[in-house]
């Protein structure tokens, strides 16, 4: 169900269709849901007294049913080195959220938050130290990217979920985001465009292959035997490499997308040569990316690598026949990583 606001609907978190039903209810023709999602998704308006070609009595009778959602910029670092641009979104509750925008040759990336905090305990990251609050609705992962557009006066071509919190954890909010991002008469963004980072949710990696949205697959994998990673990532208490590794092949012959797989480097946790030779042996046949990132030192950890370890160990892989690269590390200068801010924001 989609979120009410004081008994009214979230109607950014509509789906084309969702709409349609919902004006023949008010007794509206069903031209109109076109109109209002013009409106929404493409000028993006704010208030309903803004869409002009309808009726002053229609655009109240909306305003009585409907809420548009919108989200307030607590807090906007820029970094001097890249461009990067980091924002802190206040959310209607008065919870907080982060999305990071990046500027690459390709054009420009956002980084989507999906939850308030998150529950999935990683030992390294930031995002989860706060604590988990609930989960975005689909308007509001949504809003993310209009209102970054519309502050930085500029067309974002990709976007990646791989923000504050788990996607596959709200994955029903996650997908309808999905198709309401792609719809041919809103954004009309192709999803081969969209990356969706996850730490191993397997039964819902199945289910994301079977809708075969043609997205990219990023799963945090970050150690290669059950024990190192069950130390660092709670989740592999229940869905252990085994499995996961099955779900991503699934996934890759289902929809026939590479998998992309991220590495956090922590020195003397998952660095050594043992590792590597682990991590060659389970993608053998499978077509995959390494994205290796020396990890983001945070105060509360001890955990630390930095770029050189990190070209070491790609060395490594790539002498055992993997496909590995060392992410490039953006927005040094305003602490660009997912759950910084946020965390400090609210202590």
């Amino acid at each position: 169900m989609t979120e009410k606001n004081n008994e009214k609907i979230d109607i950014l978190s509509l789906s084309f269709e969702e709409l349609e039903e919902e004006i023949l209810l008010l007794g509206e023709k069903k031209f109109r849901a076109k109109q209002i999602w013009q409106w929404l998704h493409v000028k993006r308006v704010r208030n309903f007294d803004k869409m002009s070609n309808l009726s002053a009595q229609f655009r109240d009778k909306l305003s009585n049913v409907f809420c548009i959602k919108s989200l307030i910029i607590s807090k906007r670092l820029a970094s001097n080195i890249d461009n990067t641009v980091k924002y802190l979104y206040e959310l209607s509750d008065g919870n907080h959220i982060e999305t990071v925008l990046m500027e690459y040759n390709h054009g420009y990336s956002l980084c989507v938050s999906t939850q308030v905090g998150c529950k999935m305990g990683c030992q390294f990251c930031a995002s989860t130290i706060a604590g988990f609050k609930r989960n975005l609705e689909p308007s509001e992962i949504l809003l993310q990217l209009y209102e970054t557009e519309r502050d930085s006066d500029i067309k974002v071509s990709s976007i990646v979920l791989m923000g504050i919190g788990e996607p596959l954890d709200n994955f029903e909010n996650v997908t309808r985001f999905l198709e309401i991002l792609s719809d041919k008469g809103g954004n009309n963004m192709s999803l081969r465009h969209v990356s969706l980072s996850t730490c191993g949710i397997v039964p819902k990696i199945y289910e994301l292959a079977d809708k075969n949205y043609g997205l990219t697959l990023s799963v945090s994998l970050h150690a290669t035997n059950d024990v190192k990673r069950s130390e660092i990532m709670p989740v592999n208490n229940k869905y252990n490499i085994n499995e996961l590794i099955a779900a991503c092949r699934y996934y890759l012959n289902k929809t026939g997308r590479r998998i992309s797989f991220e590495y956090a480097l922590i020195d003397g946790v998952n660095d050594s040569r043992e590792q590597a030779e682990q991590l060659s042996r389970l993608l053998r046949g499978m077509q995959s990316h390494v994205n290796i990132i020396p990890v983001n030192k945070i105060k509360e950890r001890e955990f630390t690598s930095d770029r050189k370890s990190a070209v070491r160990f790609r060395d490594m892989l790539i002498k055992l026949g993997v496909n590995a690269t060392v992410r490039r590390t953006l927005g040094l200068d305003i602490d660009a990583a997912c759950g910084q801010l946020r965390r400090e924001y609210e202590i």
